[in-house]
């Protein structure tokens, strides 16, 4: 893979909802130990958490989280899909995505950044210099 981002819409299931809202997964190698995890409110209103790229991958196999998001596999008539809880001051929600489609996205990070291979995809100067530059 020659791009160094991917992003992918995903159909999901809000539990208690009768229709699937769209989901938007997103990965660049520059943030490497990301995954943009976007949930569709409106046409164009987007509400984004950052969640750890190890927190998805080991929520594809195992429960995992703690806090704000947590991930877990489940069967659910008949499909496999992760269950997503996210948890707020607002509230939380329970969503439910595809396992198949969310372990495809995780593959192609993998062909992006590579397990191990973060911190050479850090460029921590130019980091830096965007807090140092904001901060002023």
């Amino acid at each position: 893979m020659t791009s160094d981002s991917i992003q992918q819409d995903v159909f999901t299931v809000l539990h208690g909802q009768a229709s699937p809202i769209v989901s938007r997964w997103a990965f660049r190698a520059s943030d490497p130990f990301a995954i943009s995890f976007s949930v569709r409110r409106s046409p164009d209103r987007w509400i984004e958490w950052l969640v750890a790229r190890d927190l998805v991958i080991e929520g594809l196999t195992t429960a995992t989280g703690i806090g704000d998001i947590r991930l877990a596999p489940r069967r659910v008539d008949g499909y496999d899909v992760i269950e997503i809880e996210i948890r707020s001051d607002g509230g939380s929600a329970v969503l439910e995505v595809d396992r198949d489609l969310l372990a495809q996205f995780v593959d192609a990070t993998l062909e992006i950044v590579d397990l191990g291979e973060e911190n050479d995809h850090l460029d921590l100067d130019t980091a830096i210099a965007r807090l140092i530059g904001s901060a002023a």
